[in-house]
């Protein structure tokens, strides 16, 4: 059973988040630890997935309602985690009174943001060598 909790990054839940992240950005697709870890973690609301109270995956928000980091481990893709991440930091800019929340996609999740309400805008932008698309929610006041 998996269980998603939006946490600060201080104390306990440091560890974990930065475990999944070190895992999926800095091992897997090579991304500078100083870009991943950007200094913006302390500031965000973070939201980790638990599988049998072991960290599987997260994601964070910041003040403006920029949505990002979102990485889920290999052997647990596939099952819908990411987007129960995506939806419980949504509700999370929703409870804040955010207008919008908005994210820098890879491009090859551009799909998987669409299907949760996502737009795209703007022009392809590169960040850590990596294609990406700005999309954005608006929400209906």
């Amino acid at each position: 059973m998996f269980e998603v909790k939006n946490v600060n990054y201080i104390g306990e839940n440091e560890q974990a988040i930065r475990e999944v992240r070190d895992t999926v950005f800095i091992q897997e697709q090579s991304i500078d630890p100083d870009i991943e870890f950007d200094g913006l973690d302390e500031s965000a609301v973070h939201a980790i997935v638990y599988s049998n109270a072991q960290p599987v995956g997260t994601g964070r928000i910041l003040d403006d309602g920029h949505i990002g980091r979102i990485a889920i481990l290999k052997a647990f893709r596939g099952q819908g985690l990411g987007s129960k991440i995506v939806l419980s930091l949504i509700d999370e800019a929703t409870n804040k009174g955010y207008p919008r929340v908005y994210l820098g996609s890879q491009k090859h999740a551009i799909d998987f943001y669409t299907k949760l309400g996502f737009q795209p805008y703007g022009d392809e932008f590169m960040e850590a060598g990596i294609p990406h698309l700005s999309m954005e929610k608006l929400f209906n006041k």
